[in-house]
């Protein structure tokens, strides 16, 4: 009889570490966003503002676990924290509002940050 060792894959994307470290991208963005907003600049001049200052931050840091984090989990979390934190600045609210930012945040981050990312 012939034993075939079973083999199994852990999804990178419920490992613990992949989601604080997504949780920490997400609460600076939402934080720099917010800040943006407040301080009177436009939601496109917040928009690119954050990513790019949330990349440079996120590049600086070597995290292998950056690697498996998924842009739209990411950019979904991303969408729930800002809406909830200053969404009603700017006349986003509810799923509709998180379902808006999300696109926007992604078409904005693929133009913004074409050679660098926020996931590897």
């Amino acid at each position: 009889m012939l034993l075939h060792p079973l083999s199994t894959f852990a999804s990178h994307t419920s490992d613990p570490t992949v989601s604080l470290l997504q949780s920490r991208i997400s609460n600076n963005f939402s934080k720099k966003f917010c800040n943006a907003i407040q301080n009177g600049l436009s939601k496109d001049e917040a928009m690119t503002s954050a990513i790019i200052k949330t990349e440079n931050i996120v590049s600086f840091f070597y995290n292998p676990q950056k690697k498996f984090i998924e842009k739209e989990d990411l950019a979904n979390q991303i969408s729930i924290k800002v809406i909830n934190n200053c969404g009603w600045n700017f006349g986003l609210m509810g799923k509709e509002g998180i379902d808006y930012f999300k696109s926007y945040f992604l078409e904005i981050y693929d133009k913004t940050t074409p050679n660098k990312k926020l996931t590897s």
